[in-house]
């Protein structure tokens, strides 16, 4: 269930109002949104959404699956060759100045002027989005104790870390109170820490009315942040809905065994696993490097008795363990494949930068 949103609203979703087309209460309404680029490679095809006002909605799928090429198009920066998009009500093609008004915009790469402080960057922003000269000053407070920067507010950009400056960043794009932010995976590369205090900050904004689009290739992300996710996987949406619907899709809980030797064993305990009467005609193995992965039903109730069968045919079985599925489950049953890992992107907490 969506979780309940403040009554705050800004003054750009107040005025909303007199927009006939935003009644309808959609901050994004696209259908057969098509993008073709001129080499004729088809980055998004046929893909429709309605995100209502006020939601935290998620688009998940791995690199090239079409998620930045969606978000690029929404905030006007790419013209679609197909099909229709509003945001805020506005049509994109036909009022797209009316559309940058009303949106913020987070891109993968930070903006900030390094040689700036918090606060000039800040500043910059307020006058490029027209923010009215006697609301600068205490909009800039606002914004530099909203994340977190209050204490450093007069320090260099220069100064700060990967995860201070993805936050100033944030801050930037909130500067005219726009109804609608667009998160272009922005946490990518940020150490656990950092990822946290940015993932607090987008619970209040979103929590204060603000309706959030985020993609991203953190499963975990996607489950911890969002009310309803999109799975993008090249450029066609093949799932959408809440995290615990997409998962209720898998068909039954993990059970996952760990065994003894090489992949050979692994190979055999899937055998013994398939050939078995023990779970329903549609459970899935499938073969991982610590052992197997039993998709069923019936996990629960006849995982034991799995253990008992490959130890009669001589295999060890070193762990065992019965779990509900994950956003990587779903996206595998769904898609075939696991969404790329991008765990490797983000520093070891021995030499992440220090994110205050």
């Amino acid at each position: 269930m969506p979780r309940p949103k403040s009554s705050q609203r800004s003054p750009e979703q107040a005025n909303s109002a007199e927009n006939p087309e935003s009644a309808r209460g959609l901050a994004i309404d696209t259908e057969g949104l098509n993008l073709t680029y001129g080499d004729g490679t088809e980055a998004v095809s046929n893909v429709s959404l309605e995100v209502p006002e006020g939601e935290f909605f998620g688009f998940l799928g791995p690199n090239g699956a079409g998620k930045t090429t969606s978000i690029k198009v929404f905030a006007t920066l790419l013209k679609p060759t197909g099909g229709e998009v509003r945001v805020n009500g506005f049509d994109a093609e036909e009022s797209p100045r009316r559309v940058r008004e009303s949106i913020g915009y987070m891109a993968q790469e930070t903006s900030v002027d390094e040689e700036l402080t918090a606060r000039e960057n800040i500043r910059f922003a307020c006058e490029a989005y027209g923010v009215p000269r006697d609301e600068r000053d205490r909009r800039i407070d606002e914004l530099l104790e909203l994340v977190d920067l209050a204490d450093v507010g007069d320090k260099k950009a220069e100064e700060f870390s990967g995860g201070m400056k993805k936050r100033l960043d944030a801050a930037t794009a909130l500067v005219h109170q726009p109804p609608l932010v667009f998160l272009d995976e922005p946490t990518t590369g940020l150490d656990p820490k950092a990822r946290n205090r940015l993932w607090d900050y987008f619970r209040r904004i979103n929590e204060q009315g603000t309706t959030i689009f985020l993609t991203t290739q953190y499963l975990e992300e996607a489950d911890e942040l969002c009310d309803r996710i999109a799975v993008i996987l090249d450029g066609e949406i093949v799932a959408t809905g809440s995290p615990d619907e997409l998962k209720r899709r898998v068909g039954g809980e993990i059970l996952d065994i760990d065994v003894e030797g090489d992949a050979g064993e692994s190979e055999q305990a899937a055998e013994v696993a398939r050939d078995t009467d023990l779970f329903e005609a549609d459970a899935t193995v499938e073969v991982t490097d610590e052992g197997i992965t039993v998709t069923s039903k019936q996990a629960r109730q006849r995982g034991t008795d799995l253990l008992v069968a490959l130890r009669d045919e001589g295999l060890t079985v070193t762990g065992f363990n019965v779990r509900a599925p994950t956003l990587d489950d779903v996206f595998l049953a769904i898609t075939g494949e696991h969404v790329e890992a991008v765990a490797d992107d983000i520093p070891s907490e021995g030499t992440a930068e220090v994110d205050r």
